[in-house]
């Protein structure tokens, strides 16, 4: 199977993180979110990936090369597309035309779930769900009696289904899908000046393709500060504490669940539950819960919690509740 990810956005909504980091490559428990996600689907569909085709801007060559290592350790053969304009989420999956054979998942790289079921990898095409209480905010759809979708809608302002599509699909046939984006491109059918995908998916099922849904467990959003810091404690719930064999606790309290990376050193602190602390920062005199902290840091004298800190970052004595991005100094 082929996993296409398409993570060209700016991630404004996570600004300052980033600034310097994509992404769908900030950690969550100790992983980049992209990782995470290609993981988590692998073990869905009870197949190895074959490929992994990341599309994404101009986010230079570590980027390209840390996305390429991330692929070879999950066993595939890693693929760099670009996409230079954002003009919508078909535009993008097309960017990636060459990967679309065979076997195929798209996955958007911004959020990620939790499910208690096996990929039917023998139906045309399956859309991942999960009900929601407020679906006028999402893309939706409605099934008939045999669990088939026969109708797609887009943020409905009239209650239609509370069955959101997550932003993961699977398709039997990637070609199928690359020549109906091909023909929203080449028609030039756009809605509010982007082309996307839903237009591609109503296209193939008026030609008899039939779309099943499979209704994850958890939806977990990656959209933001907040949101990002829930997720770190919602994997971390289900995964337990992960702590490196190199990281030191010293006169400290470490709460479960946490994630404390390699060379990691905590000093007459309280750490937890739900933090996860990349390697080489040192936390002393602080009570730190609910928190993402990158790596080679420095905090002192701090009480945190709903927290996010980016990378060399050098903090002393402030307030808890604060989302601050790569190398910053704040005393």
């Amino acid at each position: 199977m082929k996993l296409i990810i398409p993570m060209a956005g700016m991630g404004k909504r996570m600004r300052p993180h980033t600034l310097t980091i994509p992404k769908p490559l900030l950690p969550i428990a100790g992983k980049p979110i992209v990782q995470r996600l290609a993981e988590e689907i692998a073990e869905v569909a009870g197949a190895q990936l074959e490929e992994i085709a990341f599309i994404i801007g101009d986010f230079g060559k570590d980027v390209e090369n840390q996305l390429l290592d991330i692929a070879k350790n999950l066993g595939a053969v890693g693929k760099i597309y670009f996409q230079e304009q954002a003009l919508g989420t078909a535009h993008a999956i097309y960017c990636a035309a060459e990967s679309l054979q065979g076997n195929v998942t798209v996955a958007f790289a911004d959020t990620l779930f939790k499910a208690d079921f096996y990929l039917d990898t023998d139906a045309d095409a399956v859309i991942w769900s999960k009900q929601v209480e407020n679906p006028q905010a999402f893309g939706v759809f409605k099934v008939d009696a045999h669990g088939f979708i026969t109708d797609f809608i887009e943020k409905p302002k009239t209650f239609v289904s509370d069955l959101a599509i997550i932003g993961i699909y699977y398709f039997k046939s990637g070609e199928q899908l690359a020549a109906e984006l091909k023909y929203l491109l080449d028609n030039k059918i756009v809605v509010n000046g982007e082309y996307q995908l839903t237009d591609a998916l109503e296209n193939m099922k008026n030609k008899g393709i039939k779309f099943k849904t499979a209704t994850v467990d958890e939806w977990l959003d990656c959209g933001n500060k907040d949101s990002t810091v829930s997720t770190n404690g919602r994997i971390l719930y289900h995964i337990g504490d992960t702590i490196s064999d190199s990281a030191q606790v010293l006169d400290s309290v470490i709460i479960p669940p946490c994630f404390l990376g390699d060379n990691v050193l905590i000093e007459n602190s309280v750490i937890g539950p739900y933090v996860s602390v990349e390697a080489g920062t040192h936390i002393e005199k602080s009570v730190v819960s609910n928190a993402i902290i990158g790596q080679n840091s420095e905090l002192s004298g701090l009480i945190l919690e709903n927290s996010m800190f980016g990378n060399e970052v050098k903090f002393a004595e402030i307030p808890k509740n604060i989302s601050i991005g790569d190398f910053s100094v704040v005393f």
